[in-house]
C-alpha cells in the first residue's frame, strides 16, 4: 500500500473529554499498548489512505462491513453481522448491526452507500478508488468517467436502514477479503460535512471502531483510547494505544530495548540484526509483499524496455538479501510472492552480459551517452543500503551513473503520484490473498501505477480474469498477464519478497498472531 494527499495537519492535544464524548476515565484500569509504528501517517481519512501505517491506525479507529480475522486475515463480520451471495456470485447482500458513531449518531446502510460514493467521487481524488472499481459494478465509470456519468451508475444500494447490497463486475472470489480495506471504509459524513479537511483533527473526529482518537502530535505521538460506544466494547481489553512514529531505526530499537514500547514493527538496525534474531521476542515470518523499484516510463531512456531490462538484469538479488537486507527476505524475480494455488511464470533472468547487450542495443554501449538518473527513496538506513548497492552495481556492471535522493514518506508518495522521479523505491503489501492484489496495480490509469506502465493486452487479461470465478482458468490469465508485465515489458524492478520482522513479547501480550498480510486487529490484543 502507498499515496498522495493534501492534508494540513495541526498539532493538537486534547485532554479529558474529546471528540465523540469519550471520557479518559472510562479506560482506567485497562493496559496501555505502545507501538513503534514507523513513518508518520500521512492521513486518517480512509478515502485517501494508501500506506500501511495509516491503515493500521484505521483498524483502531474504524470498522468496515467486514474486519480481519486476527489469525488468518480473512474477512469476518464487522458492522455487517451476516451476508448472502446470489447463485451467480454477482450480488452480495449484507445485514448490518445497529451501531453508532462515537458521538451516538446512527450508522445505516445509507451511510455505507454515501461513504463509498464519497471515496469514488472524482473530486475526492482517492488514490485507491480503482480498487473499488475492480469489483463493484459502475464504480470505475463514476470515478474515472471525467464527469460523463454520475454516482447513480455505481451499483450499491440501501434496501432498508440495515440492509446494504452491491453488484459486482464479476464473481471476484476474493471480494470478502477486500472489504476490510480502508478504501471500503464507513465515514462520518456528518462530521466531514461540518469540518471539511479538518475532520480528522482530534477535536473533530468521531469513529466507529474499538478506539477513538485522543491526540495527534505529528512526528511525535498519536494516541487512541477505548471507544465505549463500540458495539463490541466488552471484548476490547486495551485502554489506550500509543503510536510513536520514527524513521530512525536505531532510536526505535533502543526504545524497545529500554522498555519504552511493546511492539516494534520491522526496521531492526543491520548491525543489531544477528543479536536480535536470538531474542525470544523476535518474530520473522513470510509477508505477502514485494520490494521493488518503479521506473518512470513517461520519459526516455526508461520508456525503452531494453533499458529497463538491463537495469533489472544487472544486479544480484541473492547477494542483496544475504549481504544487504539480511532479514531472511526471498529474492524476487517477478511481482507476486508465493501464493497457494497460483503458479507464476518464470521470472526475469539475472545476467550482466545480457544486460550489457540490451543497453548497447538501446544505444548506450558500455553506458556511453546514458543520461544521469536519480533514485528516490523514503528515508531509512535499510533503503539507503539497498539503493547504494544498486548505484554501485549499475556503475560497475553497466558503466552508468545514478544519483540517490531521500525524502520523507509522504513526499515520496506525492512525487510518485506526479511522476516527479526517475527511479522510485516502492513496496507493496497485498490487500487480500490473491495474485490480483499485485497485478491490478499496473493497469493503465491505476492510482498506484506511478511509473505509468501501459500495455493493452495486460489490461485485457486482468479485466477478463475479473469476470471469472476462482479456479485454473482465472489463474492462467493472471499468469499470462504477469509474464507480459515482467518478462516482456519489465515494468518494474522486483528485488525481494518481504518477511515480517517484529519485536513483541507474546508471553506478555495475547491476541497477536503472525499473518502474511501483517494485520493485527487491535480489539483482540490483550495483556496476559
Amino acid at each position: 500500500m502507498k499515496t498522495f494527499l493534501t492534508l494540513i495537519l495541526s498539532v493538537t492535544v486534547v485532554v479529558g473529554v474529546f471528540a465523540g464524548g469519550q471520557d479518559e476515565g472510562a479506560t482506567s484500569g485497562l493496559p496501555t499498548f505502545t507501538v513503534l509504528s514507523g513513518a508518520e501517517p500521512p492521513t486518517l481519512d480512509g478515502s485517501l489512505m494508501q500506506d500501511t501505517t495509516s491503515s493500521m491506525i484505521h483498524l483502531a479507529l474504524f470498522e468496515n462491513l467486514l474486519s480481519y480475522d486476527p489469525k488468518t486475515n480473512l474477512g469476518v463480520p464487522g458492522i455487517a453481522e451476516s451476508w448472502t451471495i446470489s447463485n451467480d456470485n454477482m450480488t452480495y447482500t449484507f445485514k448490518l448491526r445497529k451501531t453508532t458513531w462515537s458521538d451516538g449518531t446512527p450508522i445505516t446502510a445509507q451511510t455505507v452507500v454515501d461513504s463509498w460514493l464519497r471515496t469514488l467521487d472524482p473530486a475526492t481524488a482517492s488514490p485507491y478508488a480503482w480498487m473499488v472499481g475492480m469489483v463493484v459494478k459502475g464504480a470505475n465509470e463514476y470515478a474515472y468517467g471525467e464527469g460523463k456519468v454520475g454516482p447513480e451508475v455505481v451499483q450499491i444500494r440501501a434496501l432498508d436502514d440495515y440492509t446494504f447490497q452491491m453488484d459486482l463486475v464479476g464473481p471476484a472470489p476474493y471480494v470478502l477479503g477486500m472489504l476490510p480495506h480502508s478504501v471500503f471504509g464507513v465515514l462520518p459524513l456528518h462530521v466531514i460535512k461540518q469540518y471539511g479537511d479538518q475532520w480528522t483533527l482530534p477535536e473533530n473526529i468521531v469513529s466507529n471502531g474499538p478506539f477513538v482518537l485522543k491526540e495527534w502530535k505529528p512526528q511525535e505521538v498519536l494516541t487512541v483510547v477505548k471507544n465505549e460506544n463500540y458495539w463490541d466494547a466488552d471484548s476490547v481489553k486495551l485502554g489506550k494505544i500509543v503510536f510513536i512514529p520514527s524513521d530512525n531505526n536505531n532510536t526505535r530499537y533502543n526504545m524497545y530495548l529500554n522498555g519504552e514500547a511493546d511492539w516494534m514493527r520491522g526496521g531492526i538496525p543491520d548491525e543489531q540484526l544477528d543479536i536480535a534474531k536470538l531474542r525470544p521476542d523476535y518474530h520473522a515470518y513470510p509477508q505477502l509483499a514485494t520490494y521493488y523499484f518503479e521506473l518512470n516510463q513517461t520519459k526516455p531512456p526508461l520508456n525503452d524496455a531494453r533499458v529497463r531490462k538491463a537495469l533489472a538484469m544487472a544486479i544480484d538479488r541473492q547477494e542483496i538479501v544475504d549481504k544487504v537486507s539480511r532479514g531472511g527476505q526471498i529474492p524476487a524475480y517477478r511481482v507476486t510472492p508465493p501464493l497457494a494455488g497460483y503458479t507464476p511464470p518464470e521470472g526475469l533472468t539475472e545476467s550482466v552480459e545480457k544486460a550489457k547487450q540490451l543497453l548497447a542495443a538501446a544505444g548506450y554501449p558500455n553506458g556511453q551517452g546514458f543520461p544521469e538518473l536519480t533514485v528516490l527513496y523514503n528515508t531509512s538506513t535499510g533503503h539507503q543500503r539497498i539503493v547504494e548497492y544498486l548505484q554501485q552495481e549499475w556503475e560497475k556492471n553497466l558503466g552508468i551513473t545514478v544519483q540517490i535522493e531521500n525524502a520523507e514518506w509522504k513526499t515520496v508518495l506525492a512525487r510518485g503520484g506526479n511522476q516527479e522521479f526517475d527511479i522510485l523505491r516502492m513496496g507493496w503489501v497485498g490487500d487480500y490473498q490473491d495474485p490480483n492484489t499485485f497485478l491490478e496495480l499496473f493497469q493503465t490509469g491505476s492510482g498506484q501505477n506511478f511509473g505509468q506502465y501501459s500495455n493493452p493486452e495486460f489490461d485485457r487479461l486482468i479485466k477478463r480474469a475479473a469476470t471469472l470465478p476462482g479456479g485454473a482458468e482465472r489463474y492462467e490469465l493472471l499468469k499470462q498477464a504477469e509474464d507480459i508485465l515482467i518478462n516482456q515489458d519489465q515494468a518494474i524492478i522486483p528485488i525481494y519478497h518481504y518477511v515480517n520482522i517484529d519485536l513483541i513479547d507474546t508471553d506478555k501480550w495475547g491476541g497477536w498472531y503472525p499473518t502474511t498480510l501483517g494485520w493485527h486487529p487491535w480489539k483482540f490484543i490483550y495483556l496476559k
